[in-house]
């Protein structure tokens, strides 16, 4: 028996721990923090980020020696027939044993190849550089991406909040008139009208519902959590309202993504110095060890042994091929002409984009204080009207446009603070100052 409640406990304790944490709060850094965590697009960059800092070696750029060790062992059977002018010293016999026996362990490096490992060196170096700034550009927009998510949940929240004020205004409007037919002072049309109204908002707010949980579900697949997660979110639209053309101007040149692609340029400048060497000599030095050893039971010679050090030097020069270094050179300036273009167009594209992002940021919160305005002055125009209604001072259509235009102020502010918020993200994002 005690042994049955002991595992009721631990039930009841893991469903309390699984119920506590499904309803857990989030607030934006939260957020933020599980998804550069776990999103699946980081991990990649990542991965391709520590290759190329794998491969950022003087080994693979083939600047350090290569050393090999090699053996061979042939055991033969032959059959020897040799005739000399001694006929005592003929030899004629069948299956004869033999080996060759060689082994040794050779050492090459390069001395000289027109710098073309110095130059190797540096394009993996810039490789390096490169997917490092790609995965600054990935946590960036992932970062972003959560941010604008998050706030549209709570943009969304805010609708539904609208709604719902707006239906307890609907379902006061239904009591009164309730009241009211049942004292005689109002008739069946009254009723319905009211009823149709209230229905109406509340299947607007039952598909906003699905609304919110489908933007949730977009936050949480960003986060790479649990599309059924049942977060509290904590934070609300708060807009930065101090941000400068000229400042997030003046930072955008350390934006990753330029430097990503500054770092292209330069893998292709070293491709060119690669490229280039091939035109050059190249000066290898040899060195190590030899063993050859041969063995037979018969014939001219039963044993034959040779082992040592050995050293040399390698040089190579090239003649003719066909022109292919030439042209693989040309190809190489072309592409760091390219490279060099991709880098404007990127610099001009984030240009655009910021002077965009600006003038929506300029435009809302120059906008945000007349809605403000405008929604306490529909939320009073409401309440006033209720209160006339219940005088019997306003009818069901003075209500039903008070209703509309609080709903209609409430939205408006509401997308407008959300969009100066996404605005300030984004020209965060682009002067590479995003916080969180």
């Amino acid at each position: 028996m005690q042994k049955h409640n002991f595992i009721l406990l631990l039930l009841v304790l893991a469903f309390s721990n699984e119920k506590l944490a499904a309803q857990s709060n989030l607030s934006l850094k939260d957020a933020v923090t599980i998804a550069l965590q776990n999103s699946y697009d980081i991990k990649l960059v990542e991965n391709t980020a520590s290759i190329a800092k794998n491969n950022n070696n003087y080994g693979v750029a083939g600047g350090l020696p290569t050393v090999t060790a090699t053996g061979t062992n042939n055991n033969t059977l032959t059959t020897i027939n040799q005739t000399f002018p001694d006929p005592a010293r003929n030899t004629k016999r069948k299956d004869v044993d033999g080996m060759t026996l060689n082994g040794g362990m050779t050492a090459s490096m390069i001395l000289f190849n027109g710098y073309r490992v110095a130059a190797t060196k540096d394009r993996l170096a810039s490789i390096e550089k490169q997917t490092a700034a790609a995965l600054q550009t990935q946590m960036l927009n992932t970062t972003s991406t959560v941010m604008q998510q998050y706030y549209n949940v709570i943009r969304q929240a805010a609708f539904l909040k609208t709604l719902e004020k707006s239906i307890e205004a609907s379902e006061q409007r239904v009591a009164i008139v309730k009241t009211r037919e049942a004292v005689g002072v109002a008739n069946q049309t009254d009723l319905l009208q009211s009823s149709l109204d209230l229905n109406a908002l509340l299947q607007a707010k039952q598909n906003q519902l699905v609304v919110v949980d489908q933007v949730k579900a977009d936050l949480y697949n960003s986060m790479v959590v649990p599309s059924n997660s049942n977060y509290t979110f904590t934070d609300s639209i708060q807009v930065d309202q101090k941000i400068s053309l000229s400042d997030v101007a003046s930072k955008m040149k350390d934006h990753p993504l330029l430097q990503s692609a500054q770092q292209l340029i330069n893998v292709n400048q070293f491709l060119e110095k690669e490229t280039k060497a091939l035109t050059y000599p190249t000066l290898r030095a040899n060195g190590g060890y030899s063993y050859n050893s041969n063995k037979s039971a018969a014939g001219f010679i039963l044993l034959n042994e040779s082992y040592g050090p050995f050293l040399g030097l390698n040089l190579s020069i090239p003649i003719y091929a066909g022109s292919t270094s030439k042209r693989a050179y040309k190809n190489a300036q072309i592409n760091t002409v390219s490279a060099k273009i991709q880098y404007d167009n990127a610099a001009q594209d984030l240009e655009t984009e910021l002077f965009k992002t600006y003038q929506n940021y300029q435009n809302s919160l120059k906008q945000t204080p007349i809605e403000i305005q405008n929604y306490q002055m529909s939320e009073a125009l409401l309440a006033l009207v209720m209160e006339k209604f219940k005088l019997g001072q306003a009818t069901i259509v003075d209500v039903k446009q008070a209703q509309q235009s609080f709903e209609t102020a409430g939205f408006r502010l509401t997308s407008l603070k959300f969009t100066a918020k996404i605005a300030e993200v984004e020209l965060k994002r682009l002067s590479n100052q995003l916080t969180f």
